[in-house]
């Protein structure tokens, strides 16, 4: 009697067991991440085609230029620290008849001119004197049509011992200025703490195929 008591008691232990572990949920297993979209790659964005300028704004761009160009020479011209050269003298003329050429560009601006004797070979210098020395701190240079300006290679300035000082030396960057009849050639240094006397220019003639041309030359500085 004890043992099927027993054994039924093992029995519905048994059956409770099944029924218990039915009813569980079964665990859901964990999603996969789907992969990330590509992002698509970024389209340049297209150049916007520059609108070409009708005749009247091309006139008018012009007009803008020469008005540029006409305060730059306005401001050079009345410059009170400036001075034009009073003496000079040149290594070559291109007329040999005429000794005297480099005294064409004493003075203000004109139409009289100095012009070198060689096109592309070797180097030329034109010395200019001013009657007051300065603490100097540019030189400037009127060239006609812009004729030989990219051959000047080398700027010197004589202090009153008569020694000479390089303030600039090199392949100028100063090419034809189209906006006027005249280039201006511009070399800025810092101000000398000697007074400067005279000033040397020097052309390397092959740097630029052509005769050399000068109309006038300014020292600018303070007294």
């Amino acid at each position: 009697m004890k043992r099927h008591v027993t054994a039924a008691a093992l029995m519905l232990a048994a059956l409770l067991a099944a029924c218990h572990k039915k009813d569980k949920p079964e665990e859901t297993p964990a999603a996969t991440p789907a992969p990330a979209a590509a992002t698509p790659a970024a389209v340049p964005a297209a150049s916007t085609p520059t609108a070409e300028l009708t005749p009247e704004q091309r006139d008018q761009a012009k007009k803008k230029a020469a008005l540029d160009y006409g305060v730059m020479e306005d401001k050079y011209l009345n410059d009170p620290r400036a001075q034009w050269a009073s003496e000079a003298k040149a290594s070559t003329v291109f007329n040999e008849s005429d000794s005297n050429q480099a005294s064409n560009v004493t003075g203000p601006s004109d139409t009289k001119t100095w012009t070198n004797k060689n096109r592309d070979q070797g180097f030329d210098w034109l010395e200019t004197s001013f009657a007051a020395p300065v603490n100097a701190s540019e030189v400037r240079v009127v060239i006609p049509y812009g004729q030989g300006v990219e051959a000047i290679n080398k700027v010197e300035l004589q202090d009153t011992d008569g020694k000479w000082n390089t303030v600039w030396e090199g392949i100028n960057e100063i090419k034809r200025d189209d906006r006027g009849n005249r280039t201006w050639f511009v070399r800025s240094f810092d101000k000398t703490a000697y007074k400067a006397k005279a000033v040397k220019l020097t052309w390397a003639n092959n740097l630029q195929h052509d005769l050399k041309i000068v109309d006038a030359v300014q020292l600018v500085g303070d007294k």
